[in-house]
């Protein structure tokens, strides 16, 4: 009792004595030289004694001066680093008041005498030189065994989203090197994926220049938000690498056990890296990136880092004359239903090489993938018509292969200071098939049956690619700024393919079900086609005046397309091979194409302007002709002349801050398929006619965008908004049979489509090295035209995106990313306004991780998916949650045992909905669901070799 009262007596001095000592400080103080010079932009770090993790940073301003604000008593250490001067640390020692004032703090300039000192001062966790930020990865904790991507996560201002994307300071990383050196080309998720945590010594974010800046050596004002991965020495003298290996069940007793074996191996040096990876599994994890999934579809992605020869205005003259795909008779390489969808088993590998001196820099890369893919979908479409629409309701089984071979070659030779040669190869070797088994049935309005199809087809593709340019740049000695480059391009593609189209049309009479017209299609489609292509490009670069710079470029193009169809009928005769005249054709066109160019840049402290005017030729001169062995042949011969304008504005506005904008015009020519007068008949349902008095489609874009980084602060804000209008865009006019539903559609021109929107993305840290949120929205506008039974259908689309990320990295015990984002988009029809309707697609994310004790972990990855067409009762909510938890092994923690759940809900289905045009459609994907797995994973490092030197990479 005595206790208690004297408790009570004592407790509003305790209360009193407590609220005189406070438990949050503000911590300031100024940075000079030894003669008192403030040291304005210096880097100041509040770093936890016991381990130098990072607890707060900031930068002194204008007047060396910094203040750090809401500290928690504890015990730091201050750290302030400034180039070319020691870095300076002190302890901090809080007392009763709440600022802790250090007064000035005197950096000493490094000396010769004092080198030995600078190397000795232990390394801050980041450093801020202008706009490059440089981390100690040894500051950033992360798990062993942990991948890069793993370690960018825990850099304050970097944000990895799911699908591996990079965004850094508020802008999206372009390209990751190691070692200032390529990794398996363009694509940033090779390098994040494959390489280990454990071998980075430092991760450097940075703003490169872009190719045509290097070419001429003018800077351009336009960036690439880039990462180097620089490594530590001591993954430098031996091999290092990773390799897995799981066998799991399907949780629902189907398809027989799941398995994965992953693994890569890295040897890298001064000079050299060498790298090989590779993969298989039945796990849906194709590895395909999207340069993979872009050579798939036959575009140039071999362009990679833009160094193609194409000078010009933006860097590449092949960006403003874009030739119309579907020249090779409509064969592809199947892609099927998008990574990641149906049942698909996948086997990757691939090789890297690097050899990099002062004169020589050489990259190869070999690469490899297949993927064989099962796809069931259920598919539901609606058309709209001007008094009412149909229906189409669609099963279909589908199994494709894809097997990719990819090889590509770069060396890079500095003659002297003046002269540079550049030569690279990219060649693919793709081979596809697919199965496709459907049944398709059309409903009127009044939901009457009209058509029901079944189809069983079937296609093979062969088909490869090379492209090799040479590039050859000069600067001139005596006038500083003076350039000339030169580039020849070799490209050719050869692409063979056989389709089996089978197929029952059944055709339902409108007033007497009864009364039912069958027709019967067996096709066998040979088609064989070839493209060759010369291309040529100068670019000259002369200053004049002062801080003026006058550019001049010519783009010299000649292509060769040789397409061959043979259509054979199966169903006439008994089976034999009757050929088909009316569907077979033969055609050969030759492009040549010409532009020439001139530009004025006035460059000047970080103003780059310029504006210019170039005119381009376009002549096709081509044949074609009907039947396998035609006697007649029709000529098309057509010019075509643009005027081309081009301007464009770079400001770096200094502290971080970029302001950007530009016009352009790109041209698309009419391809060859929709130029020919030729009618293709050979889906009954839909008829396809040519058009030879196509003109191209001219495509205005403006652009406008800014971006902020503060780096005291590390918040961004960035804004981009853009407009584009089309002149002569080439749409296809549909004329719909109100009794069969069948659609004849040809190719037009039309003026008047047109988008408009814009980007905002703002980012901030709650509390630094803690937490940080960024927050964006993107509204968007567009308008499409298409000719209807005579009537121009004008959709209006309306979309609105809005999307939120936090990232919570309270301790090295436990992380959390977390997303979401909501897309609303409203679609307005003109020939038919009671089909107008609204779309909504939402998704949340997020991934965890929780380090237990006795060196155990647990990570979750939560995807949730909602979409939803009220319009039509479309409601499908797929939650998909993937978990695991493992145990790190041994001393070296080399090792590692994961138990995995995959798709633990057991709810994973492909869904996807979309609405333009005349028409909405929804698709349903049978998909992998849950499975469990049980995986080892052994992590190589400092794998000495035993095989001796003898001047080669071993």
């Amino acid at each position: 009792m005595r206790k208690l009262l004297l408790l009570a007596l004592l407790w509003p001095c305790m209360s009193v004595l407590y609220a005189q000592t406070p438990n949050r400080f503000q911590i300031q103080g100024i940075t000079a030289d030894t003669s008192s010079t403030p040291l304005g932009s210096a880097t100041v770090m509040l770093l936890q004694r016991k381990d130098s993790s990072l607890v707060n940073f900031t930068r002194t301003n204008d007047k060396g001066a910094f203040a750090m604000r809401n500290v928690k008593r504890g015990d730091y250490l201050l750290k302030i680093s400034y180039v070319g001067y020691i870095p300076f640390q002190q302890d901090i020692v809080f007392g009763d008041k709440e600022i802790v004032d250090l007064g000035t703090l005197k950096l000493k300039a490094i000396t010769k005498e004092l080198f030995e000192v600078v190397i000795k001062t232990a390394r801050a966790p980041l450093s801020i030189k202008g706009d490059t930020i440089e981390y100690n990865a040894a500051s950033f904790k992360v798990p062993p065994g942990s991948t890069v991507e793993d370690l960018l996560r825990k850099l304050p201002g970097v944000q990895v989203d799911q699908n591996g994307n990079i965004i850094a300071q508020g802008q999206q990383v372009q390209k990751v090197t190691v070692d200032g050196k390529r990794f398996f080309g363009s694509d940033p998720k090779m390098a994040t994926q494959n390489l280990p945590a454990d071998a980075i010594t430092k991760v450097q974010i940075f703003n490169d220049k872009t190719e045509q800046s290097k070419v001429t050596g003018v800077d351009d004002g336009k960036q690439e938000k880039t990462v180097n991965l620089e490594l530590k020495e001591g993954f430098k003298k031996g091999g290092f690498g990773k390799l897995t290996a799981g066998l799991g069940a399907d949780g629902n007793g189907n398809a027989g056990p799941r398995g994965e074996i992953k693994g890569n191996y890295n040897k890298f040096d001064d000079k050299n890296q060498f790298s090989v990876i590779g993969l298989t599994n039945n796990t849906n994890q194709t590895g395909m990136s999207w340069d993979d999934y872009q050579d798939f579809r036959g575009s140039s992605s071999f362009n990679s880092w833009n160094d193609n020869g194409d000078f010009g205005f933006g860097g590449g003259g092949g960006r403003f004359i874009i030739i119309g795909g579907d020249d090779d008779g409509g064969l592809s390489i199947p892609v099927g239903g998008g990574n990641g969808r149906g049942y698909s088993n996948n086997i990757a590998g691939g090789i890297n090489y690097n050899y990099n001196t002062k004169k020589i820099k050489t990259n190869a890369s070999y690469y490899y993938n297949s993927t064989r893919q099962v796809l069931d979908a259920v598919r539901n479409r609606e058309n709209f018509l001007q008094n009412g629409s149909f229906k189409t309701e669609e099963e279909s089984s589908q199994i494709n292969f894809i097997g990719n071979h990819r090889l590509a070659f770069r060396h890079e030779q500095t003659l002297d200071s003046l002269n540079t040669f550049i030569f690279t190869n990219n060649s693919r070797y793709n081979v596809g098939d697919t199965r496709l088994n459907s049944l398709q049935e059309f409903f009127r309005n009044n939901n009457l049956k009209s058509n029901e199809t079944t189809i069983n087809n079937a296609t093979n593709v062969d088909k490869i690619e090379t492209a090799n340019t040479l590039i050859y740049r000069l600067k001139f000695k005596k006038n500083k700024g003076r350039s000339f480059a030169a580039s020849a391009s070799y490209n050719f593609t050869n692409n063979d393919g056989i389709a089996d189209q089978k197929s029952l049309n059944l055709f339902y009479n409108a007033t007497d079900p009864t009364d039912v017209l069958r027709r019967m299609l067996d096709l066998t489609n040979n088609t064989g086609s070839r493209v060759s292509q010369l291309k040529s490009s100068l670019l000259f670069v002369e200053p004049f005046a002062k801080r003026f710079f006058w550019e001049s470029f010519v783009n010299l193009s000649y292509r060769s397309d040789n397409v061959d169809r043979d259509v054979f009928d199966l169903a006439k005769d008994n089976g034999r091979r009757t050929p088909v005249d009316s569907l077979s054709s033969f055609y050969k066109n030759n492009y040549n194409y010409a532009r020439i160019g001139s530009s004025v840049r006035y460059s000047y402290k970080g103003l780059n302007f310029s504006g210019g005017l170039a005119v381009q030729s376009f002549q096709i001169d081509g044949k074609f002709a009907l039947g396998q062995n035609p006697a007649s042949f029709i000529n098309i011969n057509r010019r075509f002349t643009t005027w081309i304008p081009n301007a464009s504005l770079n400001y770096d506005l200094k502290n971080n801050r970029y302001l950007w904008s530009g016009y352009d015009v790109s041209v698309s020519q009419p391809s060859t398929r929709d130029l020919q007068p030729v009618i293709d008949n050979s889906n009954p349902l839909i008829i396809r006619q040519g058009n030879p008095d196509l003109l191209p489609t001219v495509n205005h874009n403006i652009n406008f965008g800014y971006n902020m980084f503060n780096p005291a602060s590390f918040m961004n804000v960035n804004v981009n908004m853009y407009y584009s209008y089309n002149v002569n865009q080439v749409v296809y006019n549909q004329q719909v049979d109100a009794t069969t539903l069948i659609t004849v559609t040809k190719p037009v021109n039309i003026t008047g489509g047109q988008n408009i929107g814009s980007y905002i993305g703002f980012g901030f840290p709650i509390k630094k090295t803690k937490a940080s949120m960024n927050i964006n929205f993107n509204p968007g506008f567009s308008k499409n035209l298409t000719p209807i039974n005579g009537v121009l259908n004008q959709t209006n689309t309306d979309s609105y995106r809005f999307g939120t990320r936090l990232d919570l990295t309270p301790s090295d015990n436990f992380t959390i990313f977390a997303n979401a984002n909501w897309s609303v988009s409203n679609t307005r029809y003109s020939i038919n306004t009671g089909q107008n309707q609204q779309i909504v697609n939402h998704s949340y994310g997020g991934t965890m991780n929780i380090r237990l004790p006795k060196d155990f972990f647990i990570n979750s990855n939560l995807n949730y998916q909602i979409y939803k067409n009220e319009r039509f009762g479309f409601n499908q909510q797929v939650p998909i949650l993937n978990t695991s938890i493992y145990k790190i092994l041994g001393k070296a923690k080399k090792a590692e045992i994961r138990l995995s759940i995959y798709d633990v809900f057991n709810r994973n289905l492909g869904v996807s909905q979309f609405a333009n045009q005349n028409y909405v459609s929804q698709e349903r994907i049978q998909t992998l669901a849950r499975y469990g797995m049980l995986s080892f994973t052994y992590n190589m490092r400092g794998m000495n070799t035993n095989i001796k030197r003898r001047g080669g990479f071993f």
